[in-house]
């Protein structure tokens, strides 16, 4: 990691609020620059953002979602309750294990992180989700 990266993440991981940044303490470098990234995204979007909640996260994550696919009402339909578990999709195949804990790399790739997101937001919830529910979401993964 260079001087540069390592001075530019710790800026953004101010921008986390104390909460948010307790819950990194088992990450990498990868999983804290990507959740930082939507920590910048949250406080640009509103002043007042002091941090994201794995508390939140995790509400959000078991929560029954009425907007989404009948069949995904939850995230937990295909990740399970236990994410230190693998998952199944509706068709069958594995998802590998969602706790950070357990799978050092989940939450390492942008491109990645988002193209779930984007799927299985409007699968499950019915729409795009929003900064702050992504960046809780991530911090419950994160924490667990």
């Amino acid at each position: 990691m260079t001087h540069v990266f390592r001075i530019r993440l710790a800026g953004a991981l101010l921008l986390l609020g104390t909460a948010t940044s307790a819950v990194l303490a088992g990450t990498g470098p990868a999983q804290q620059a990507i959740i930082a990234n939507f920590a910048a995204q949250a406080k640009a979007a509103d002043p007042t953002f002091s941090g994201f909640s794995a508390q939140r996260g995790e509400a959000f994550f078991h929560a029954r979602h009425a907007g989404g696919k009948p069949d995904t009402p939850t995230c937990t339909t295909c990740h399970t309750t236990n994410l230190k578990a693998p998952g199944k999709t509706r068709a069958g195949k594995e998802i590998a294990p969602m706790a950070v804990s357990a799978n050092p790399k989940r939450i390492t790739d942008p491109a990645e992180v988002a193209k779930w997101f984007r799927r299985n937001c409007k699968d499950v919830v019915g729409r795009e989700c929003t900064v702050s529910e992504k960046g809780d979401v991530l911090a419950y993964l994160a924490s667990q």
